[in-house]
């Protein structure tokens, strides 16, 4: 539109025969350098022209998706994956294209109308369909889920690879749909959430790659061989960001920096279809040229569908006025389509028996599964009673070890006073027998002899009134006596020697009621 309202001359010529685009040279007051322009011709498998609706091979939207959409869904039923995306310098068409408008819907909104109602349209009971919406964008080199509410600061998705799935988003929602509405409410959530802008060339540019994907599943059964074939197909359409120049948008700052890192995406991706190309047509020699897939996300998440399993085309969207940004999509789509994928039918079949042993072996998984989850239980279990057990024990042995040496401390004061009380008897004994044995007689001295004899003589006087005689006065009654007094400490440390048997038996009977106080305690 800003070319029809500024009266720019269209360069571009298409013919629907021989499907040639041919870019003409601008007039000489249309060139804006000095510049030497050339007329170039390039052909493809289809050159839609969709300049003037009043020319008699203008081509519709009705067009390009009988052309292309329908022809990648017949590839889709038959199982293979399929990636279209367009290509081109902004505004100049490639979100019309996929997306179109709501009087005029573009390829994305046709394929999946198309997709329910041929699922709709299918009456055999043998077949079953199931399809799962995702809808990303890749901005600034990073992932953002357009189907996830928006948020502040906005969460960004982390690209992952497996040995299975290859390259792909992490923590992606993917929706189940049942029918074509389901999809297109999806798709209106995604468009208002997908990073816009508005510059010099274009009111609404897409600052962002946007990624749709729809995934079928096809589960077949054959009654007769009761076997089961299941299809899997990726349907993947992608609407990419415009290449720019900064000078013809007007961009500043985030704007800016947006379109550089646009720039850097398609570049990368450019190089990814130059190193492809080459490698088909056989162009590089000798060492295998590494594909630089990994220098941005979006060829790294697009790997598969650039070279790998899938039937992929490209929409190369070109300004009819611009010479310089034409010529240079216009190299770009030639040399995308030298590209030669490996694309297969992602099928798999299961007869009876593989099935039925498929299922013997998951349910011998889930009982496996569910045993060792019963057992971890149950360990779980013992663990803990075993742990609260040993703390009991651990108390009960702390007490009996306070016991046992607070009974060790009684029985030591005990032992050690009878040992006392037995040392002192033994020397009492001791010098008793030795003074019984050997009794000393003193003799008075000076005045002291006369008072002693005369108390011996006043004792024996006394004695001998009574007719009584004195037990010490013979050495028979001393034996006697000292016989006697042996006998008695004989007789005491005999019970000293019980005493402490006692005290034995006591110490042993309180360590043995302890030990019992285990059980008593538990019960």
């Amino acid at each position: 539109m800003h070319e029809a309202e500024r009266g720019a001359t269209c360069l571009v010529e298409m013919d629907p025969v021989t499907q040639t685009t041919t870019l003409c040279p601008p007039t000489e007051g249309d060139k804006a350098s000095r510049k030497l322009y050339e007329k170039k011709t390039f052909t493809f498998d289809n050159s839609f022209w969709s300049a003037n609706p009043q020319d008699p091979h203008y081509a519709d939207q009705d067009t390009i998706y009988n052309c292309l959409g329908e022809e990648f869904l017949d590839h889709n039923f038959e199982g293979y994956h399929t990636c279209i995306f367009a290509y081109g310098q902004t505004g100049s068409g490639k979100s019309y294209s996929m997306m179109g408008t709501e009087e005029n819907p573009g390829l994305i909104p046709r394929t999946c109308e198309d997709l329910f109602e041929r699922i709709e349209s299918n009456v055999s009971p043998d077949v079953s369909y199931s399809v799962r919406v995702s809808y990303f964008e890749v901005y600034n080199e990073q992932v953002r889920d357009l189907l996830a509410p928006r948020s502040d600061p906005p969460r960004y998705l982390k690209v992952r690879e497996s040995p299975t799935e290859g390259p792909h988003v992490a923590d992606l929602i993917d929706v189940p749909v049942k029918n074509y509405a389901e999809v297109m409410r999806y798709m209106t959530m995604g468009d208002i959430n997908r990073t816009v802008a508005s510059t010099k060339m274009n009111d609404t540019s897409s600052r962002s790659h946007a990624v749709f994907t729809l995934m079928l599943r096809q589960v077949h059964h054959d009654v007769n061989t009761d076997e089961t074939t299941e299809r899997t197909a990726r349907i993947r359409l992608v609407d990419l960001a415009g290449s720019e120049r900064a000078n013809a948008t007007g961009a500043t700052g985030v704007r800016l920096r947006e379109g550089g890192n646009i720039n850097k995406s398609l570049t990368t991706l450019g190089r990814v279809i130059a190193a492809l190309a080459g490698a088909s047509t056989g162009a590089v020699r000798g060492k295998k040229e590494v594909v630089p897939y990994r220098d941005s996300v979006l060829t790294w998440l697009l790997k598969d569908s650039l070279g790998g399993n899938s039937k992929t085309a490209m929409i190369a969207c070109i300004s009819p006025t611009d010479y310089e940004e034409t010529l240079s999509t216009l190299r770009y789509a030639d040399q995308a389509k030298h590209i030669k994928t490996r694309a297969t039918i992602n099928e798999d079949q299961v007869s009876v028996a593989i099935r039925d042993a498929k299922i013997e072996e998951m349910q011998e998984t889930i009982r496996t599964l569910q045993l060792n989850m019963v057992k971890i239980t149950e360990n779980k279990k013992q663990s803990e009673y075993q742990t609260q057990q040993l703390e009991e024990y651990q108390n009960q042995v702390n007490r009996m070890q306070r016991l046992m040496e607070e009974t060790k401390e009684i029985a030591e004061v005990k032992i050690k006073s009878l040992q006392t009380q037995n040392e002192a008897l033994r020397l009492h004994l001791k010098l008793a027998v030795e003074s019984l044995r050997n009794p000393k007689h003193h003799t008075p001295q000076n005045g002291n002899l006369s008072r002693h004899q005369s108390f011996r003589s006043k004792r024996h006087a006394e004695a001998d009134d009574e007719g009584l005689e004195s037990d010490y006065d013979s050495a028979d009654d001393r034996e006697d006596v000292a016989t006697e007094v042996e006998i008695r400490v004989d007789e005491l440390l005999k019970d000293i020697a019980l005493f402490k048997r006692k005290c034995a038996d006591d110490k042993a009977r309180i360590m043995l009621n302890a030990l019992h106080e285990r059980p008593l305690n538990r019960a």
